[in-house]
């Protein structure tokens, strides 16, 4: 009997501590429970719910809505511009009357008067011209026939003449020579009979030779008058008529000029009074500076316009459009052929129709005062415009970019921006709320279309920002910029490896090409730079020759060291410090001996070298 009992002790004992625990256990859960329905209790207990405004999430219409303020301006402007040319010192012609803005006036209307005054003077001018080009035409006129005449006279009057006398002088030669020869002959059968002396047949022979000779003269100059004098007297007339006949020309053109200037001083005239193309409403085509609204032109009495300078716009009024400037965060939304609504503030319960016809693909010029947002020209067509309303009224422009027929939508103050994501808080119950993560398709001014995370007829929070308390929201991660801190390091190493440089280079001698001395093997560090060691010819700082950076302070110091460490201690000795032939470089490892034991480790030559650095001394020489 006793080993039995002694047997059940241990197990009573166990099962008396797994009841202990499990006692233990509900007395911690129960007093924990307490804790936090006390706790939550009591958060209820202080939400004044009073002070919540809340909304139902609705599933209804949706329209993705862009608003912008725009200016009436009519797409189809006829410009009534300046046609008076400027004369003189081309500082253009005033205005002596000018319609009122704004007037609707018809086809032929009279819409301003220019000063016409110097272009009368100019008129009287052009016409004394016209007169003096007149005269000069009929006297070339007259010299032109002159000269056609003095022709006509020669060949039938003077040449003729010439050529009859010269005629009648030879016949009379003709006869004399016929007749001296008869009394040649005569006085030869006379002197061959002995009844006439010899001394009268040489008198016959001479009057036979000189009548010869008389004729033969007259044959030459008849020769001359026909072959060579006509010739050269034709040259002269014709030429004389070529030139009377291009002085004429010359005449003409100028009288055709005169009367041009003429006739386009008499434009000019016409031109000062401008009247209506076509039917329309005048809008004055004032012009204002980019810098400050302030007016560069006003169309009044007085002001001066110059040539082709637009005084008066038309616009059709049966062909208006709206002019809006969108923002740049809005202007990827609108395209051509959207859907609008239009308001004109000063025409009350007026509301146009229209439509999207061009977006402008480049921004809008800034002005001296603008901000740096850009924003892109917009125009939108008004459908059947009525007449009541005019070019330059502010009109309220609504762009239907997208239309949901069943969206699920709440009130956008129910939303709250966390982390880049948007949340809002549904209440559950009495005293119960839940966060939730919800995802937006568009919003317009007032509501906001939710793709998830709300379903219908659930109850929103408006007032989030009174209650931000009650709002589960996630932890924000922290960005890791640990890259921007790599890339400032790198920047620090790389001013450290140009100081050091700019003093080599600057303290140290230079070669012939204007560098750093060349040490052993055509390096520029003096000798005392890193030996190669390794594939691009890297040193133990990870610098670079053949790239143009150097090692920090602690690489150069390590390969001074191993450079003139010829017992392989790791540290220069007095003797090692002796035997270093540059000078300078010699009295800085010296300098570095910082406790004064005759030599120099690793430590206190990196040492003295970052203290020249931070002391503006450039690199270690």
């Amino acid at each position: 009997m006793i080993k039995p009992a002694s047997r059940s002790a241990p197990a009573r004992h166990r099962r008396g501590g797994l009841m202990a625990g499990f006692l233990v256990f509900l007395v911690v859960a129960g007093t924990a429970g307490w804790f936090v329905y006390n706790y939550l209790a009591k958060r209820a207990e202080g939400i004044p719910t009073k002070d919540l405004i809340t909304s139902t999430v609705t599933v209804a219409p949706f329209d993705h809505i862009v608003l912008e303020q725009g200016e009436i301006e009519s797409s189809s402007n006829i410009e009534v511009t300046c046609q008076v040319e400027s004369r003189g010192n081309n500082s253009g012609t005033a205005i002596l009357w000018v319609i009122d803005e704004g007037t609707r006036v018809s086809k032929g209307d009279k819409l301003v008067e220019l000063d016409a005054s110097q272009l009368e003077l100019t008129l009287k001018e052009s016409r004394i011209q016209v007169i003096t080009a007149a005269a000069n035409v009929a006297t070339a006129k007259a010299l032109v026939e002159q000269a056609t005449i003095a022709r006509q006279e020669y060949l039938e009057g003077v040449f003729k003449t010439e050529e009859r006398a010269i005629l009648s002088e030879k016949a009379i030669a003709e006869q004399e020579l016929r007749k001296n020869q008869l009394a040649l002959q005569s006085s030869e059968r006379l002197v061959a009979k002995g009844l006439v002396k010899s001394l009268q047949l040489d008198a016959d022979k001479y009057a036979v030779a000189n009548a010869r000779n008389q004729l033969q003269a007259a044959e030459g100059r008849l020769r001359v008058l026909r072959e060579l004098t006509q010739r050269k007297m034709l040259v002269q007339f014709d030429s004389d008529i070529e030139a009377a006949k291009a002085q004429l020309a010359a005449a003409e053109s100028g009288l055709a000029e005169e009367q041009q200037e003429l006739a386009d001083v008499q434009k000019q005239i016409e031109n000062c009074v401008i009247l209506a193309p076509s039917d329309g409403v005048v809008v004055h085509a004032n012009r204002y500076s980019s810098r400050g609204g302030n007016a560069e032109f006003v169309v009044e009495a007085g002001a001066t316009v110059r040539e082709r300078q637009a005084i008066i716009r038309l616009p059709d009024p049966s062909q208006m459009q709206v002019k809006c400037k969108v923002n740049e965060s809005r202007i990827t939304l609108i395209q051509a052929g959207m859907p609008a609504k239009i308001a004109v503030e000063s025409v009350a319960d007026l509301q146009l129709k229209g439509a999207v016809v061009k977006v402008n693909r480049y921004a809008e010029p800034g002005s001296f005062f603008s901000s740096s947002i850009k924003e892109y020209a917009t125009w939108v067509e008004i459908i059947n415009p009525p007449d009541n309303i005019r070019t330059g009224m502010t009109a309220e422009v609504q762009i239907f970019v997208e239309q949901i027929p069943d969206a699920t939508q709440i009130p956008i103050q129910g939303l709250y921006e966390h982390g880049g994501k948007m949340y809002s808080l549904v209440k559950t119950g009495p005293q119960s709320f839940e966060t939730r993560q919800v995802t937006i398709r568009a919003t317009n001014d007032t509501m906001a279309c939710i793709d998830e995370g709300l379903e219908e007829d659930e109850t929103v929070v408006l007032n989030l920002r009174s209650f931000l308390t009650l709002m589960d929201l996630p932890e924000l991660e922290q960005t890791d910029n640990s890259d921007m801190r790599e890339i400032a390091a790198e920047r620090a190493r790389d001013t450290a490896r140009g100081g050091e440089t700019m003093d080599a280079t600057e303290e140290g001698p230079r070669d012939e090409a204007g560098g750093p001395p060349r040490g052993p093997g055509g390096r520029g560090d003096g000798g005392f730079g890193p030996s190669n060691q390794g594939p691009g010819n890297q040193g133990p700082g990870g610098g670079s020759s053949a790239a143009g950076g150097r090692p920090d302070p602690a690489s150069i110091a390590k390969s001074r060291i191993q450079q003139s460490d010829t017992d392989g201690d790791g540290k220069l000795s007095k003797d090692e410090i002796d035997a270093v032939d540059d000078e300078r470089r010699r009295g800085s490892l010296v300098e570095a001996d910082s406790d004064g034991d005759g030599t120099v480790t690793e430590s206190e030559l990196t040492a003295a070298m970052q203290k020249r650095m931070s002391q503006g001394g450039g690199g270690p020489r």
